[in-house]
């Protein structure tokens, strides 16, 4: 897996100060997609252990109160990217299990495969569903467009 960026303080993607990792890989390729960047798989830098230490240290850091991790993209549920995903959210619930763990993505609920819905198993939020531009609304709060849907799972 790739990822573009990593926000180790964060207070723009989800509720209080979070770590924030934007993957890349996305296949929906929704016009007027905000983070065009991230939609190759070959495109930013390889997601390493080193990198996956650092969110656990940065959940951890006590001098900073996050309240959790935000997954972004790209597309945390792109197939290319589900294996390092799920170990990324098992291990932050295993080893940070105070903080919340929110996933975007492009598929819905009811597309996701078995794999992906894995991921579901350890996540707190789910916001599913492709941007659409014509149904782009400023005002709603955690995604761009109407149809896409906030499933909580454990908040």
């Amino acid at each position: 897996m790739n990822f573009h960026q990593y926000y180790p303080v964060d207070v723009v993607n989800g509720p209080g100060t979070r770590c924030t990792l934007f993957v890349s890989g996305c296949v929906h390729q929704c016009k007027g997609c905000y983070n065009q960047s991230t939609q190759r798989l070959d495109s930013g830098v390889l997601f390493t252990q080193e990198a996956e230490d650092r969110i656990i240290a940065d959940l951890n850091d006590e001098r900073i109160q996050r309240r959790g991790l935000s997954l972004s993209g790209g597309d945390p549920l792109h197939p290319a990217n589900v294996a390092d995903i799920l170990k990324l959210v098992k291990r932050v619930r295993s080893e940070c299990p105070e903080k919340d763990i929110w996933v975007w993505t492009g598929y819905t609920l009811d597309e996701l495969d078995e794999k992906q819905r894995e991921v579901t198993e350890y996540i707190d939020v789910l916001i599913d569903g492709k941007f659409e531009q014509d149904k782009k609304d400023l005002n709603l709060e955690w995604r761009g467009s109407s149809n896409q849907i906030i499933h909580r799972f454990k908040l």
